[in-house]
């Protein structure tokens, strides 16, 4: 049996041929093996998940089972579960427990999916590569000594692992489709607004979204039906129908428009996967896909529009954090004898011109939040602060703000004229550990070809495109969709996915 695989699980359960107490033995086996390298799970519910496992398969016996009995599934850090730590893998929230379900996690309990445990990622979902986290780095099933992505670097890797079906991720700039790419796995992106974001602990609450890393393209639609549709605890959330979308891969339409834009194959892309995805592109056309060129102009802007609008959220969403609210707070007791030393080393030069120590609320302030966050998230809540401050909100917030609606109507012309739009979800395979940990610029750029969907609100999915020729690691291929336009997303992935098994083990050309 294929561990990742929703369809043959549930036809072995049906049949009797398996049980779920036995599944999710193999699962916990699975990850007792692989974890301990790979680091993907940061808590491993076993207890728990056993008990489920004998009360859905009395279930399933009585027929009285949900749409997801049989899958287990793992949970990102960022999420929150009742009764269980949401760490957001920083040390501002390590003894933070959720009192409450996010709204997806309600909806996977309510269908039957089983939650085997917790996942790994960057602090507080900052980072592309799994390295900035309190847990220690992702690594990657496929190659240890290189990172995972990120930040849904957990989820991406227990797929690939096998340690569980699928998993949940959350997508800001790319968390969701990059870590998929690295990894070999399916990662989907919803369009902004299909599924809630309630108890989803948020990093940029305009451009958060929640979305299914799978093993394949089918088991991620599973995924997103069960957690889409309008949720009243979410203002964002939208009222617009959830296709079937498992239904709708039955029978693919193989006669689509996909766009080619020249912005995405540009100076840095990697020649073995721009061959790659034009490799993709052609056999697509073989199989009656019509291929059209098109241009997003302003794409050479999203970058740099992304990094201050996300930035200036997570600064203001973060400001919560102050160890009074919430949040890890500093010793008192140190902050108080902190302070009394340095008024009496004031006292004692004698200088008139040393300004006055803090108030202890003040320094209580600065030194919880100094011990609680990482340095990613401390250079991105400057950043925000900055561009948000007097005399820079116009010249750099306002006007990214401008540059992202332009993004926007790019692709809304672009999607006047074609179904989907194929690209590279990153320009490289994955990197090694620590190779771009003290290079921000360089780690930012590897969302390059991710963040427009953010920026824009539309739906992204990364499938596997087999291998790259000279590191053997996987390469990943993107589709994008306009906004609500999933079911074109999967269809297009559904055939790129039949057409990429034959570079499973062929580097490109």
């Amino acid at each position: 049996m294929k561990l990742t695989d929703i369809r043959s699980t549930r036809a072995q359960l049906q049949s009797g041929e398996l049980t779920l107490p036995d599944l999710v033995s193999g699962y916990l086996s699975r990850i007792e093996q692989e974890n301990p390298e790979v680091n993907a799970f940061t808590q491993v519910h076993k207890e728990q998940a056993l008990l489920r496992a004998g009360e859905i398969q009395q279930k399933i016996a009585d027929g009285t089972a949900g749409p997801l009995a049989g899958v287990v599934m793992g949970i990102k850090e960022v999420l929150c579960q009742k009764g269980h730590p949401a760490t957001c893998a920083s040390r501002m929230l390590a003894s933070y427990e959720a009192v409450y379900n996010a709204t997806v996690v309600e909806r996977l309990l309510a269908r039957d999916a089983i939650i085997i445990g917790r996942l790994n990622m960057d602090e507080f979902a900052m980072g592309s590569s799994n390295e900035n986290s309190m847990y220690g780095p992702v690594r990657n099933p496929r190659d240890h000594s290189r990172v995972s992505g990120g930040s849904s670097g957990g989820s991406a890797a227990a797929v690939a692992a096998g340690m569980c079906h699928a998993a949940l991720g959350s997508d800001t700039g790319g968390s969701i489709r990059q870590p998929a790419s690295f990894c070999g796995v399916v990662g989907l992106k919803p369009s902004y607004g299909r599924v809630s974001r309630h108890g989803l602990i948020a990093y940029a609450s305009s451009f958060d979204s929640i979305g299914p890393l799978a093993g394949s393209v089918y088991d991620a639609s599973v995924i997103l039906e069960a957690i889409s549709g309008h949720d009243s605890m979410d203002a964002t959330s939208s009222p617009e129908t959830v296709p079937d979308y498992p239904k709708l891969l039955d029978n693919p339409r193989s006669d689509i428009t996909i766009g080619i834009p020249e912005e995405y194959f540009g100076e840095g892309l990697d020649p073995e996967i721009r061959q790659r995805v034009m490799d993709v592109a052609g056999k697509l056309k073989e199989k009656g896909a019509r291929l059209v060129d098109i241009r997003l102009p302003n794409l050479k802007y999203a970058i740099a529009a992304y990094y201050v609008l996300a930035t200036a959220e997570a600064s203001s969403n973060l400001a919560r954090f102050d160890g009074i609210r919430y949040g890890h707070r500093a010793d008192i007791k140190a902050v108080r004898a902190q302070l009394k030393a340095e008024e009496a080393a004031i006292a004692e030069s004698g200088r008139k011109d040393v300004p006055d120590p803090d108030t202890p609320m003040i320094r209580l302030y600065k030194q919880s939040r100094t011990e609680g966050f990482g340095p990613e998230v401390k250079r991105r809540i400057m950043l925000g602060t900055y561009v948000l401050s007097a005399g820079y909100y116009d010249a750099y917030y306002a006007k990214a703000q401008r540059i992202r609606r332009l993004i926007k109507q790019d692709f809304e012309e672009a999607f006047s004229r074609v179904d989907v739009i194929i690209s590279p979800t990153a320009p490289t395979t994955a990197f090694e550990l620590g190779s771009k940990v003290n290079d921000p610029l360089q780690m930012y750029l590897n969302d390059i070809y991710t963040i427009s969907a953010n920026l824009a609100g539309i739906c992204g999915i990364s499938l596997p495109a087999g291998i790259h020729g000279s590191d053997g690691l996987p390469i990943g291929v993107q589709f994008m969709a306009d906004a609500f336009r999933e079911p074109e997303l999967l269809n297009a992935a559904q055939l790129a996915e039949t057409v990429c098994a034959d570079f499973t083990d062929d580097p490109p050309a």
